[in-house]
């Protein structure tokens, strides 16, 4: 995975992920998201994969996105509109984005070994978004 900054979209699978997105039909881009959620939670206790995680996180900041205290999604996102977004989305982000921060997780592990306090306190403040906190 090529990775540039801590970012949502700063890295290549998210910027893959947002082509993704573009793709689907417009109404079916909020299953896109929704899948991306339930593939991290359903991980359970097996190592979470990485590019698994960076697509939830990039869902959750498109979720995130159009929630009080959230931030637009520019650059490497998606560049269709995403429709009308369902609520029960933002509690299936904020479960991912636990799922992400929990051991067993690739990507945990691989900001851990670098400078990854700037990217977790990144997903976090998308947690806060969507719990509304």
């Amino acid at each position: 995975m090529g990775t540039w900054d801590v970012g949502p979209f700063d890295n290549d699978t998210a910027a893959d992920f947002s082509y993704r997105v573009d793709e689907a039909p417009e109404g079916e881009k909020a299953e896109v998201l929704r899948t991306a959620f339930r593939l991290v939670t359903e991980v359970g206790e097996e190592e979470l994969d990485a590019d698994l995680a960076v697509e939830a996180i990039a869902s959750a900041a498109l979720v995130a996105a159009r929630c009080p205290g959230g931030e637009p999604v520019t650059a490497y996102g998606p560049k269709e509109p995403l429709g009308v977004l369902p609520e029960e989305l933002r509690p299936a982000a904020v479960a991912a984005l636990d799922r992400v921060l929990t051991e067993p997780s690739e990507l945990l592990e691989l900001w851990e070994e670098s400078d990854g306090e700037e990217w977790k306190a990144g997903v976090l403040k998308l947690r806060g978004v969507l719990a509304g906190s």
